[in-house]
């Protein structure tokens, strides 16, 4: 064997990725050709979802957002399982629905405890 030896079944994978490299940096460069280029003082301003923005950038966010955007996650991750549980509803019968129930009953526990406690109060 020769010091320079590819293996061939890396061929494709090796191809795949070179070919997805180039249409990235074509898309890329693609776009700095055709988009227009008109900067204007008030387009190159920094904005917070149609805000100026106030106050430094180092600013610290309460500790309520960080729960609230947790509790966010968790209960969506609560939709994702569902979704599979509705469309084999018909197959898993009467223990699949118990097992469900179970399952929300468990997040419901937790959403009131997290009201109780005050975290979905924004101030």
């Amino acid at each position: 064997m020769s010091g320079n030896y590819i293996p061939s079944h890396y061929l494709p994978v090796i191809s795949i990725l070179a070919f997805s490299v180039l249409v990235g940096l074509g898309a890329l460069i693609a776009g700095l050709l055709v988009r227009p280029r008109r900067p204007y003082e008030q387009k190159l301003a920094p904005y917070e979802s149609g805000n100026l923005p106030v106050g430094e950038p180092r600013y610290r966010f309460s500790v309520k957002f960080y729960i609230v955007a947790m509790l966010f996650v968790v209960f969506d991750v609560e939709a994702v399982f569902l979704y599979p549980w509705a469309v084999a509803y018909d197959r898993l019968g009467l223990f699949g629905f118990v097992e469900m129930m179970i399952f929300i009953v468990i997040l419901l526990v937790g959403y009131v405890y997290a009201w109780k406690k005050g975290a979905l109060t924004w101030e």
